[in-house]
């Protein structure tokens, strides 16, 4: 079961449209005296600021309270979506598993395959303090694995979905399954992990 459906493309793309959006508009505002989303628009005598369009802002900042809106709608969706295709390879697994009659290798069930590795983790990034590590080998990361993982784009709305709320996760370290829980969130560096994941070269 691919994690990259049609519906799951079309939804990317729109996701990613209205990001472009949001940056221009972001950088419309700074471009007025960096104004923002609530600079004051009128000056001591309550009259318009002279020294900005403060049309083309009241403007940009009713665009991008609409932008932010329908960023939300799509995120969800995705998150649906990405739901709806784990849960369909679960048990799309679930019916090859019971077909296969041999028993687990002795010691126990058999070791997943990692479908991404850690190549770098920032110092105070969410990852760090998740307890990830350089060259950890992800076998689990939330419901992907490497039956359905298809492109890094699944992790990304992944984790861009679950901003704020903890991220199961398994990986591999030095032969042993490692199980850690990651909270995607703002922090002083890039992104919401802090940390650099890449794909399993097969």
């Amino acid at each position: 079961m691919s994690a990259t459906t049609p519906r799951m493309k079309e939804l990317m793309k729109k996701k990613n449209e209205l990001e472009s959006s949001i940056k221009e508009l972001h950088e419309l505002l700074d471009s007025q005296k960096g104004v923002g989303t609530d600079g004051i628009l009128v000056d001591n005598e309550d009259f318009p600021r002279a020294d900005i369009d403060v049309y083309s802002v009241r403007h940009a900042r009713r665009q991008l309270a609409c932008f932010q809106n329908d960023h939300k709608d799509v995120m969800l969706e995705i998150e649906n979506e990405l739901y709806r295709i784990h849960a369909a390879a679960r048990q799309q697994r679930g019916g090859e598993e019971s077909m296969d009659t041999q028993p687990p290798p002795s010691g126990g069930s058999k070791q997943r395959l990692p479908f991404a590795v850690i190549d770098r983790v920032e110092p105070g990034s969410p990852a760090q303090q998740s307890g990830l590590d350089v060259g950890d080998e992800v076998v689990l990361f939330g419901s992907i694995s490497a039956e359905n993982f298809d492109s890094l784009q699944t992790i990304g709305a992944l984790v861009q979905h679950s901003k704020g709320n903890s991220i199961s996760l398994t990986v591999l370290r030095k032969g042993q399954e490692v199980r850690l829980s990651l909270t995607p969130q703002t922090w002083s560096g890039r992104g919401l992990l802090g940390c650099n994941i890449v794909p399993v070269k097969r």
